[in-house]
Protein backbone atom coordinates (compact mmCIF):
# COMPACT_ATOMS: atom_id res chain seq x y z
CA UNK A 1 0.00 0.00 0.00
CA UNK A 2 2.88 2.37 0.83
CA UNK A 3 4.52 1.67 -2.55
CA UNK A 4 1.22 2.15 -4.39
CA UNK A 5 0.56 5.42 -2.57
CA UNK A 6 3.97 7.03 -3.17
CA UNK A 7 6.07 5.21 -5.79
CA UNK A 8 3.81 3.35 -8.19
CA UNK A 9 3.54 5.28 -11.53
CA UNK A 10 0.39 7.37 -11.36
CA UNK A 11 0.58 9.40 -14.57
CA UNK A 12 -1.81 8.85 -17.46
CA UNK A 13 -0.46 10.69 -20.50
CA UNK A 14 0.41 9.53 -24.02
CA UNK A 15 3.63 11.50 -24.45
CA UNK A 16 6.74 11.17 -22.26
CA UNK A 17 6.05 14.47 -20.52
CA UNK A 18 3.73 17.48 -20.56
CA UNK A 19 3.76 21.05 -19.26
CA UNK A 20 1.47 21.67 -16.31
CA UNK A 21 0.58 25.17 -15.08
CA UNK A 22 -0.64 26.14 -11.63
CA UNK A 23 -2.22 29.58 -11.43
CA UNK A 24 -1.69 31.97 -8.53
CA UNK A 25 -4.06 31.36 -5.57
CA UNK A 26 -5.07 27.92 -6.82
CA UNK A 27 -6.74 25.92 -4.05
CA UNK A 28 -5.98 22.23 -3.48
CA UNK A 29 -9.46 21.28 -4.70
CA UNK A 30 -8.87 23.26 -7.91
CA UNK A 31 -5.49 21.60 -8.33
CA UNK A 32 -7.10 18.16 -7.99
CA UNK A 33 -9.58 18.99 -10.76
CA UNK A 34 -6.87 20.41 -13.02
CA UNK A 35 -4.50 17.48 -12.60
CA UNK A 36 -7.21 14.80 -12.72
CA UNK A 37 -6.99 14.24 -16.52
CA UNK A 38 -3.27 13.42 -16.24
CA UNK A 39 -3.24 10.92 -13.34
CA UNK A 40 -4.56 7.37 -12.93
CA UNK A 41 -5.71 7.66 -9.35
CA UNK A 42 -6.95 10.98 -8.04
CA UNK A 43 -7.53 9.41 -4.62
CA UNK A 44 -3.96 8.20 -4.17
CA UNK A 45 -2.58 11.61 -5.22
CA UNK A 46 -4.91 13.33 -2.76
CA UNK A 47 -3.88 11.03 0.11
CA UNK A 48 -0.17 11.35 -0.67
CA UNK A 49 -0.48 15.15 -0.92
CA UNK A 50 -2.15 15.37 2.51
CA UNK A 51 0.41 13.01 4.04
CA UNK A 52 3.24 15.24 2.71
CA UNK A 53 1.24 18.40 3.58
CA UNK A 54 1.41 19.53 -0.03
CA UNK A 55 -2.31 20.34 0.08
CA UNK A 56 -1.47 23.35 2.30
CA UNK A 57 1.44 24.62 0.21
CA UNK A 58 0.37 25.01 -3.42
CA UNK A 59 2.83 27.09 -5.43
CA UNK A 60 2.02 28.69 -8.80
CA UNK A 61 4.23 28.18 -11.82
CA UNK A 62 5.06 25.97 -14.77
CA UNK A 63 5.98 22.35 -14.03
CA UNK A 64 6.84 19.19 -15.96
CA UNK A 65 4.82 16.01 -15.49
CA UNK A 66 6.67 12.88 -16.68
CA UNK A 67 5.02 9.59 -17.57
CA UNK A 68 7.08 7.57 -15.09
CA UNK A 69 6.29 9.69 -12.02
CA UNK A 70 4.77 8.32 -8.86
CA UNK A 71 2.92 10.56 -6.44
CA UNK A 72 6.02 11.19 -4.33
CA UNK A 73 8.08 12.40 -7.30
CA UNK A 74 5.17 14.37 -8.73
CA UNK A 75 4.50 16.17 -5.45
CA UNK A 76 8.18 16.94 -4.92
CA UNK A 77 8.36 18.35 -8.43
CA UNK A 78 5.27 20.53 -7.94
CA UNK A 79 6.84 21.84 -4.75
CA UNK A 80 10.23 23.02 -5.99
CA UNK A 81 10.63 22.62 -9.76
CA UNK A 82 8.99 25.81 -11.04
CA UNK A 83 10.56 25.99 -14.50
CA UNK A 84 11.44 29.36 -16.06
CA UNK A 85 10.23 30.01 -19.58
CA UNK A 86 11.72 32.04 -22.42
CA UNK A 87 9.89 35.34 -22.82
CA UNK A 88 10.50 37.20 -26.08
CA UNK A 89 9.39 40.60 -27.33
CA UNK A 90 10.42 42.92 -30.17
CA UNK A 91 9.12 45.17 -32.94
CA UNK A 92 6.43 46.90 -30.84
CA UNK A 93 5.15 50.47 -30.97
CA UNK A 94 3.57 51.10 -27.57
CA UNK A 95 3.51 49.98 -23.95
CA UNK A 96 0.03 48.58 -24.64
CA UNK A 97 1.50 46.32 -27.34
CA UNK A 98 4.20 45.12 -24.96
CA UNK A 99 1.63 44.29 -22.28
CA UNK A 100 -0.42 42.33 -24.80
CA UNK A 101 2.58 40.29 -25.96
CA UNK A 102 3.79 39.56 -22.42
CA UNK A 103 0.33 38.55 -21.19
CA UNK A 104 0.28 35.84 -23.86
CA UNK A 105 3.50 34.38 -22.46
CA UNK A 106 3.10 34.88 -18.70
CA UNK A 107 0.21 34.54 -16.26
CA UNK A 108 -0.11 38.32 -15.91
CA UNK A 109 -3.26 40.16 -17.00
CA UNK A 110 -2.53 42.70 -19.75
CA UNK A 111 -4.56 45.51 -18.12
CA UNK A 112 -2.80 45.10 -14.76
CA UNK A 113 0.51 45.00 -16.61
CA UNK A 114 -0.23 48.24 -18.51
CA UNK A 115 -1.04 49.99 -15.25
CA UNK A 116 2.24 48.82 -13.73
CA UNK A 117 4.38 49.65 -16.77
CA UNK A 118 2.95 53.19 -16.71
CA UNK A 119 3.26 53.54 -12.94
CA UNK A 120 4.33 57.18 -12.54
CA UNK A 121 6.13 56.62 -9.24
CA UNK A 122 8.29 53.82 -10.65
CA UNK A 123 9.01 55.77 -13.84
CA UNK A 124 9.94 58.97 -12.00
CA UNK A 125 12.16 57.11 -9.50
CA UNK A 126 14.09 55.50 -12.33
CA UNK A 127 14.37 58.52 -14.64
CA UNK A 128 11.56 57.79 -17.09
CA UNK A 129 8.14 59.24 -17.90
CA UNK A 130 5.03 58.05 -19.72
CA UNK A 131 6.31 59.30 -23.09
CA UNK A 132 9.63 57.42 -22.99
CA UNK A 133 8.65 54.43 -20.81
CA UNK A 134 9.02 52.07 -23.79
CA UNK A 135 12.75 52.88 -23.91
CA UNK A 136 13.32 50.75 -20.81
CA UNK A 137 12.49 47.50 -22.60
CA UNK A 138 15.37 46.08 -24.62
CA UNK A 139 14.06 43.60 -27.23
CA UNK A 140 15.46 40.17 -26.49
CA UNK A 141 14.64 36.79 -24.96
CA UNK A 142 14.60 36.50 -21.17
CA UNK A 143 14.23 33.64 -18.72
CA UNK A 144 11.29 34.37 -16.39
CA UNK A 145 8.94 32.33 -14.24
CA UNK A 146 5.49 31.94 -15.76
CA UNK A 147 3.86 33.34 -12.60
CA UNK A 148 6.01 36.51 -12.53
CA UNK A 149 3.79 39.41 -11.42
CA UNK A 150 3.68 42.85 -13.13
CA UNK A 151 5.89 44.63 -10.58
CA UNK A 152 8.52 41.87 -10.67
CA UNK A 153 8.49 41.89 -14.47
CA UNK A 154 9.06 45.65 -14.54
CA UNK A 155 11.89 45.47 -12.00
CA UNK A 156 13.56 42.66 -13.95
CA UNK A 157 13.35 44.65 -17.19
CA UNK A 158 14.86 47.70 -15.49
CA UNK A 159 17.71 45.51 -14.27
CA UNK A 160 18.25 44.30 -17.85
CA UNK A 161 18.12 47.90 -19.09
CA UNK A 162 20.84 48.93 -16.64
CA UNK A 163 22.90 45.93 -17.67
CA UNK A 164 22.50 46.82 -21.35
CA UNK A 165 23.51 50.44 -20.79
CA UNK A 166 26.95 49.51 -19.54
CA UNK A 167 29.88 51.89 -19.18
CA UNK A 168 30.89 51.42 -22.80
CA UNK A 169 27.48 52.39 -24.20
CA UNK A 170 26.84 55.24 -21.77
CA UNK A 171 30.29 56.68 -22.46
CA UNK A 172 29.69 56.47 -26.20
CA UNK A 173 26.31 58.21 -25.82
CA UNK A 174 28.01 61.01 -23.91
CA UNK A 175 30.60 61.36 -26.70
CA UNK A 176 27.85 62.08 -29.24
CA UNK A 177 26.07 64.46 -26.81
CA UNK A 178 23.03 62.27 -26.25
CA UNK A 179 21.57 60.60 -23.19
CA UNK A 180 20.68 56.89 -23.34
CA UNK A 181 17.01 57.88 -23.57
CA UNK A 182 17.72 60.22 -26.51
CA UNK A 183 19.71 57.45 -28.20
CA UNK A 184 16.68 55.15 -27.88
CA UNK A 185 14.36 57.77 -29.36
CA UNK A 186 16.63 58.37 -32.35
CA UNK A 187 17.20 54.62 -32.74
CA UNK A 188 13.43 54.09 -32.98
CA UNK A 189 13.31 56.48 -35.94
CA UNK A 190 16.34 54.84 -37.57
CA UNK A 191 14.72 51.42 -37.16
CA UNK A 192 11.52 52.58 -38.85
CA UNK A 193 13.47 54.21 -41.69
CA UNK A 194 15.32 51.10 -42.80
CA UNK A 195 15.18 47.34 -42.39
CA UNK A 196 18.70 47.11 -43.84
CA UNK A 197 20.93 46.83 -40.78
CA UNK A 198 24.14 47.90 -42.54
CA UNK A 199 22.45 51.09 -43.76
CA UNK A 200 21.22 52.21 -40.35
CA UNK A 201 24.55 53.82 -39.24
CA UNK A 202 24.38 56.03 -42.39
CA UNK A 203 20.81 57.11 -41.57
CA UNK A 204 21.78 57.76 -37.95
CA UNK A 205 24.61 59.92 -39.27
CA UNK A 206 22.16 62.01 -41.31
CA UNK A 207 19.95 62.72 -38.32
CA UNK A 208 22.89 63.51 -36.06
CA UNK A 209 24.19 65.93 -38.71
CA UNK A 210 20.79 67.63 -38.78
CA UNK A 211 20.67 67.84 -34.98
CA UNK A 212 24.12 69.46 -34.92
CA UNK A 213 23.09 72.00 -37.56
CA UNK A 214 19.74 72.61 -35.79
CA UNK A 215 17.78 71.44 -38.84
CA UNK A 216 14.44 69.72 -38.32
CA UNK A 217 14.76 65.94 -38.59
CA UNK A 218 11.80 65.73 -40.99
CA UNK A 219 11.45 61.98 -40.50
CA UNK A 220 8.43 60.44 -42.21
CA UNK A 221 8.03 57.66 -39.58
CA UNK A 222 7.36 60.33 -36.95
CA UNK A 223 4.51 61.68 -39.09
CA UNK A 224 3.07 58.20 -39.46
CA UNK A 225 3.23 57.74 -35.69
CA UNK A 226 1.55 61.12 -35.19
CA UNK A 227 -1.32 60.15 -37.51
CA UNK A 228 -1.86 56.85 -35.72
CA UNK A 229 -1.74 58.55 -32.35
CA UNK A 230 -4.19 61.28 -33.39
CA UNK A 231 -6.63 58.76 -34.87
CA UNK A 232 -6.03 56.35 -31.95
CA UNK A 233 -5.52 53.56 -34.46
CA UNK A 234 -2.10 51.92 -34.31
CA UNK A 235 -3.31 49.08 -36.54
CA UNK A 236 -3.63 51.47 -39.46
CA UNK A 237 -1.26 50.76 -42.35
CA UNK A 238 0.21 53.93 -43.86
CA UNK A 239 2.38 53.31 -46.91
CA UNK A 240 3.03 56.89 -47.94
CA UNK A 241 3.21 60.32 -46.29
CA UNK A 242 1.58 63.22 -48.17
CA UNK A 243 2.24 66.97 -47.90
CA UNK A 244 -1.08 67.43 -46.09
CA UNK A 245 0.19 65.11 -43.34
CA UNK A 246 3.28 67.17 -42.57
CA UNK A 247 1.36 69.84 -40.67
CA UNK A 248 -0.30 67.54 -38.16
CA UNK A 249 0.09 69.14 -34.74
CA UNK A 250 1.85 66.53 -32.67
CA UNK A 251 4.94 66.74 -30.49
CA UNK A 252 6.11 63.62 -32.34
CA UNK A 253 5.95 65.32 -35.76
CA UNK A 254 9.55 66.21 -36.62
CA UNK A 255 8.42 68.20 -39.66
CA UNK A 256 6.70 70.63 -37.32
CA UNK A 257 8.97 70.63 -34.27
CA UNK A 258 12.75 70.81 -33.91
CA UNK A 259 14.80 68.15 -32.20
CA UNK A 260 13.88 64.68 -31.06
CA UNK A 261 10.34 63.57 -30.19
CA UNK A 262 9.56 63.18 -26.47
CA UNK A 263 9.71 59.41 -26.72
CA UNK A 264 10.40 56.50 -29.07
CA UNK A 265 8.00 55.86 -31.94
CA UNK A 266 8.63 52.13 -31.58
CA UNK A 267 10.74 49.74 -29.56
CA UNK A 268 14.23 50.10 -31.07
CA UNK A 269 16.17 46.88 -31.39
CA UNK A 270 19.78 46.50 -30.28
CA UNK A 271 21.18 46.92 -33.81
CA UNK A 272 19.36 50.26 -34.16
CA UNK A 273 20.66 51.51 -30.81
CA UNK A 274 24.20 50.49 -31.69
CA UNK A 275 23.78 52.07 -35.13
CA UNK A 276 23.20 55.43 -33.43
CA UNK A 277 26.05 54.95 -30.98
CA UNK A 278 28.39 53.93 -33.81
CA UNK A 279 26.95 56.11 -36.54
CA UNK A 280 28.75 56.62 -39.84
CA UNK A 281 30.48 59.99 -40.02
CA UNK A 282 29.70 61.80 -43.30
CA UNK A 283 28.32 65.10 -44.64
CA UNK A 284 24.92 63.85 -45.80
CA UNK A 285 21.82 65.77 -44.73
CA UNK A 286 19.12 64.08 -46.83
CA UNK A 287 18.07 60.64 -48.02
CA UNK A 288 15.23 59.18 -50.02
CA UNK A 289 14.22 55.66 -51.05
CA UNK A 290 16.23 54.26 -53.96
CA UNK A 291 13.90 52.46 -56.44
CA UNK A 292 16.88 50.80 -58.13
CA UNK A 293 17.90 49.09 -54.88
CA UNK A 294 14.83 47.95 -52.99
CA UNK A 295 15.10 48.71 -49.28
CA UNK A 296 18.07 51.04 -49.71
CA UNK A 297 18.28 54.85 -49.91
CA UNK A 298 20.04 57.53 -51.94
CA UNK A 299 21.95 59.99 -49.73
CA UNK A 300 22.61 63.66 -50.52
CA UNK A 301 24.68 66.51 -49.15
CA UNK A 302 22.62 69.31 -50.71
CA UNK A 303 18.93 70.00 -51.24
CA UNK A 304 19.50 70.23 -55.00
CA UNK A 305 20.98 66.75 -55.11
CA UNK A 306 18.25 65.44 -52.83
CA UNK A 307 15.50 66.84 -55.08
CA UNK A 308 17.10 65.05 -58.03
CA UNK A 309 16.91 61.68 -56.27
CA UNK A 310 13.46 62.53 -54.98
CA UNK A 311 12.14 63.12 -58.50
CA UNK A 312 13.48 59.72 -59.55
CA UNK A 313 11.63 58.12 -56.67
CA UNK A 314 8.37 60.00 -57.32
CA UNK A 315 8.48 59.10 -61.02
CA UNK A 316 8.93 55.48 -60.04
CA UNK A 317 5.88 55.73 -57.76
CA UNK A 318 3.76 57.26 -60.52
CA UNK A 319 4.69 54.51 -62.97
CA UNK A 320 3.54 52.00 -60.39
CA UNK A 321 0.30 53.99 -60.00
Amino acid sequence: IFYWLFFSPNISIESKKIDFYIKTNTSFDQLLENIKPYIKSKKSFELASKFKKFNKNIKPGKYIISKSMGNNQLINSLRVNNIPIKVTFNNLERIEDLASVISKQLEVDSLFLINQLLNKDFLKTNGFNIDNALSMYIPNSYQLFWNTNPASFQKRMHKEYMKFWNLKRTSRAKEINLTPLQVSVLASIVKKESAIKEERPFIAGVYLNRLKKKIKLQADPTVIYSIKQKEKNFNKIIKRVFFRDLNIDSKYNTYKYFGLPPGPICMPDITSIDAVLNYKKHDYLFFVANPKRQGYHSFSKSLKEHNYYRRIYLNWLRKRD
